[in-house]
């Protein structure tokens, strides 16, 4: 069998894509991966083909504040999918679209005669009435109905952004127009990889649930990391991964907030470049690394809520504090709070004291007790199972 598998996004998106590719290549199966181009060194580094789809992520120069710029990313979008994904999807048996702006995957697959799967990361992201849709980062929601109301405006907003821009390819394909959008895309059996405990589907959508694509990590730590663990009591970890950062003295308010609890801080730079700004042997800034090592040596974990650091984690048993600002974050936010393996700060725009007070819920003893618990019932081989269903289905 080969497999195309394809995403657009951040590295929440792209991680657990080439975790289903490193699987897929350890069955001794064909497989190759359509991400932006942020990411092709990385996993061509991996010894997995990558194909660059798409702008950067990281500078893509999308105003989605406004009518026009929405309009223009959609368009950038399916355009870029409909360049990439013909060619990278080339002697495939089946192209596996990940997330939700892989809106060009149906078609390409259509035309080449292959097999086509549509999976998400998060339930929100997918329609039920037990869940509201999660807010698309820059798009005017509506946020009045109950839930089937609610979902079904998002499927017009689904054919109000991208419909004209699917269909103006698809008739230069010679294809016939979609009317729904949201229902080709997705398709009438979508996968969900997230975890059944952390991220559980209500049940009544057939929906192939795979649990959470997790690629194993075996680097170790930086040794300057690793000595500023070994010198004190467990610090709390700051990261907004691939978020721009809330406030503009985000970091020293992270700093801030770990001192007024009496803990040490590390500070992840990530895309939004976080800086502490205070001087003192009791922080430490990093850049990417081993989280699946690091969250088992932290005292609490303060992150963005993306679907990717929320399992990992919870994997390692720390509490969260989670500062949700778009799309599955609010989500999975929710979660958290629900099964009381940390806190979700409830304000925009952080403060060190309100930082702090969430910290000092989150490090109570029922919720970092809570917390390892609940990290021994999450699973590890959602990979594995997606692998062998997709080898079952188009192994020639």
């Amino acid at each position: 069998m080969r497999a195309l598998l394809s995403t657009i996004g951040s590295r929440g998106e792209v991680q657990p894509v080439v975790a289903l590719a490193s699987r897929l290549r350890d069955l001794g199966q064909g497989v190759r991966v359509c991400a932006p181009p942020d990411f092709c060194d990385w996993i061509e580094g991996l010894g997995i083909p990558a194909v660059p789809v798409g702008p950067s992520m990281r500078r893509s120069g999308w105003d989605l504040s406004s009518p026009e710029g929405r309009r223009r990313a959609a368009e950038d979008t399916v355009a870029a999918q409909f360049a990439a994904l013909p060619e990278a999807a080339r002697g495939c048996d089946v192209l596996v679209a990940c997330g939700a702006l892989q809106i060009a995957a149906r078609s390409v697959a259509e035309l080449l005669g292959i097999g086509y799967v549509h999976a998400h990361f998060c339930p929100a992201t997918l329609p039920s009435p037990h869940h509201p849709p999660a807010p698309w980062p820059g798009w005017p929601q509506d946020a009045t109905g109950d839930n089937r109301q609610l979902w079904a405006a998002d499927a017009r907003r689904w054919n109000d952004t991208w419909g004209a821009a699917l269909n103006d390819h698809r008739a230069r394909a010679g294809l016939a127009p979609v009317d729904d959008v949201r229902g080709h895309v997705l398709t009438d059996r979508p996968w969900l990889a997230a975890d059944p405990v952390l991220g559980p589907w209500p049940g009544e959508r057939h929906v192939v649930r795979t649990g959470a694509w997790i690629l194993p990590d075996e680097r170790p730590l930086p040794p300057e990391l690793a000595q500023f663990l070994d010198a004190g009591e467990p610090p709390v970890y700051f990261g907004l991964g691939s978020m721009p950062a809330p406030a503009e003295d985000i970091g020293r308010v992270m700093v801030a907030a770990a001192r007024a609890v009496g803990r040490r801080a590390i500070v992840s730079r990530g895309w939004a470049d976080l800086a502490p700004g205070a001087d003192g042997t009791d922080r430490i800034v990093i850049g990417e690394v081993n989280h699946q090592v690091l969250f088992r040596r932290v005292a609490a974990v303060v992150h963005h809520g993306g679907a990717g650091t929320t399992t990992a984690v919870a994997r390692a048993g720390a509490p969260h504090v989670v500062l949700p600002q778009v799309y599955d974050q609010h989500y999975w936010a929710g979660r958290v709070d629900t099964l009381g393996i940390g806190i979700a700060h409830r304000h925009r725009r952080p403060t060190a004291d309100s930082l702090a007070t969430a910290l000092e819920l989150a490090l109570e003893p029922g919720v970092t007790g809570r917390a390892r618990a609940v990290s021994t019932t999450l699973r590890s081989d959602g990979a594995r199972i997606a692998a062998r269903r997709l080898v079952s289905q188009w192994e020639s």
